[in-house]
């Protein structure tokens, strides 16, 4: 599904209405009809004459609003208005759909001050069992202020549920930070197309369960915009999914080497490998300090190994350098990073191979370390190169603080993947995925199940395993993340909501891989286009 910012919303409504004859004030009545309808499939008891509040402002979201509170009131909702404005400052359809409700001679209290809300609140708190938020929209820029201000305080220490509408007041549509003050929704009823400070931390956290409405906006209105941001979701991660056809072979899925571990941590290979096996790659290879071999050849019988030159610290030493490229040869795809050391040897060698190594690489951990003050070797490099930073790492490559990172997580990671010819997974809550050439997908899998240590481990095999199998770079990371995540909350809807293992995620993959596989896998038919 498209995500959108509020600019690129706003096109998509200028085409539906501009383009293909779809007048505005009919796009507001399916949204606010839709958005009542939602309301009374989860509470259907409200028909039985129970009490609702909706928080009204002046532009379009409390224009929704009104029609909301028509089609309440029609079912048989005792619906009371707050309008947060002067009635004389409302235009356009909203003006309409306000006289149509004051017709209809449905309750509304006009509230312009603190003081005058002061009469109404502790009336409006008893009375109502429901209450819903179309105070601002998408278009808020500034902070809330004023009167908005004290009723959203007021609604998110309220003990009741809270629906908002397109999306919650206070909260920025682009960034998903509060814009001041903004509305901790149960709910939220969003139309057309979600909208990314719905997804981006922290705006789930205000935003609630969100609800999509299609409100009548042609398919073609959104793909003439050419959107280029996903939702990465089960109506297209199944859909990417290649067949493995019945006379394939180990060698069909490719072959992986991972370049990681160092003393004590020796698991952060294991878990790499394991991330990559588990996604399907055929053949994994490890090439670890020689001093760990026999440590790695006891726990992973799967995947081969490759004992490499080390330093007198026991990491890898610069005199690895040949026989690593003399092993990337025959691989599809390196894996380098996970648990490989600080050690400034170790870091030499790994900025060598990032521009030298001729071969797609997946870059982690250490890795990712590793070119903080080198950023200029990125475009310097001669194949594809997909970085998987979480915030403190991104911070440190680009110079910010983490808060500054989280702040802004999008435009930071489009920034870098643009300017360095990159891809940039940027891991935490809906991880991104950004690529050089402006596609961006943001993730809606995984949780705080996955916060424990080794994830990004097996995070990183299973894109470099996707990779291997012939996926695109943008598609291998895209799929790496959701399938990782999606394990997790597997593992969490069986009541595993922490002490989740890394390895325990890496096992439920391909039991993800056979629910997301398509009906055509099962045909003996070939694939269109292997390489995605």
């Amino acid at each position: 599904m498209k995500l959108v910012t509020t600019s690129e919303m706003r096109e998509v409504d200028r085409t539906a209405i501009e383009r293909y004859g779809i007048p505005g004030p009919v796009l507001m009545e399916n949204a606010g009809r839709g958005a009542a309808e939602a309301i009374l499939t989860t509470k259907p008891e409200l028909t039985y004459g129970q009490k609702v509040a909706i928080f009204s402002g002046p532009g379009n979201n409390g224009g929704d609003g009104f029609v909301i509170a028509r089609w309440l009131a029609e079912r048989g909702v005792l619906v009371a208005v707050y309008l947060l404005t002067s009635p004389e400052k409302l235009k356009g359809d909203a003006l309409t759909n306000y006289k149509i409700i004051t017709h209809l001679n449905i309750p509304v209290i006009a509230v312009s001050s603190d003081q005058e809300w002061a009469r109404y609140q502790d009336k409006a708190a008893s009375e109502n069992v429901l209450f819903i938020d179309a105070i601002f929209g998408t278009g808020l820029k500034g902070e809330v202020r004023g009167v908005m201000a004290t009723v959203i305080n007021w609604l998110n220490g309220l003990k009741k549920p809270v629906w908002s509408v397109d999306i919650p007041s206070g909260l920025d549509a682009d960034t998903g930070q509060p814009l001041g003050t903004a509305v901790r929704a149960d709910f939220t009823i969003t139309f057309g197309l979600p909208k990314i400070g719905q997804i981006v931390s922290p705006g789930p956290e205000f935003t609630g369960s969100l609800k999509i409405i299609d409100i009548g906006i042609p398919a073609k209105a959104v793909e003439e915009n050419k959107i280029r941001r996903e939702l990465l979701g089960q109506d297209i991660c199944p859909g990417w999914i290649l067949p493995r056809p019945p006379d394939s072979h180990k060698g069909t899925y490719g072959h992986v080497l991972v370049i990681a571990g160092s003393p004590g941590k020796t698991g952060a290979a294991i878990l790499t490998c394991l991330g990559a096996l588990r996604s399907g790659a055929g053949l994994v290879t490890s090439g670890l300090p020689k001093s760990l071999n026999p440590i790695f050849e006891t726990k992973v019988t799967e995947a081969m190994s490759e004992p490499l030159p080390e330093t007198i610290d026991g990491t890898l030493s610069t005199a690895a350098y040949d026989r690593i490229m003399e092993l990337i040869e025959n691989k599809e795809v390196l894996a380098i990073g996970p648990g490989l050391s600080l050690h400034p040897e170790t870091q030499s060698l790994i900025r060598r191979l990032v521009v030298e190594a001729d071969i797609p690489m997946v870059i982690d951990a250490d890795a990712v370390r590793a070119i903080k003050g080198y950023l200029h070797i990125l475009k310097e490099s001669i194949n594809i190169r997909i970085l998987t930073p979480h915030p403190g790492e991104m911070g440190r490559l680009v110079g910010k603080k983490t808060w500054e990172i989280q702040k802004n997580r999008l435009s930071i990671a489009e920034a870098l993947s643009k300017e360095y010819g990159v891809y940039t997974v940027l891991k935490g809550a809906s991880t991104l995925i950004a690529a050089p050439n402006g596609e961006t997908a943001v993730n809606s899998t995984g949780g705080p199940a996955l916060a424990s240590a080794g994830m990004g481990d097996v995070l990183t095999g299973m894109i470099a395993g996707f990779l291997a199998q012939g996926y695109n770079p943008f598609r291998a990371a895209c799929l790496g993340v959701f399938c990782h995540g999606l394990a997790g909350d597997r593992l969490s809807g069986q009541k595993k909501t922490s002490g989740i293992l890394a390895t325990e995620v890496a096992q439920a993959v391909p039991g993800i891989l056979a629910t997301l596989r398509t009906p055509r896998d099962s045909t003996h038919g070939q694939s269109d286009n292997h390489h995605l």
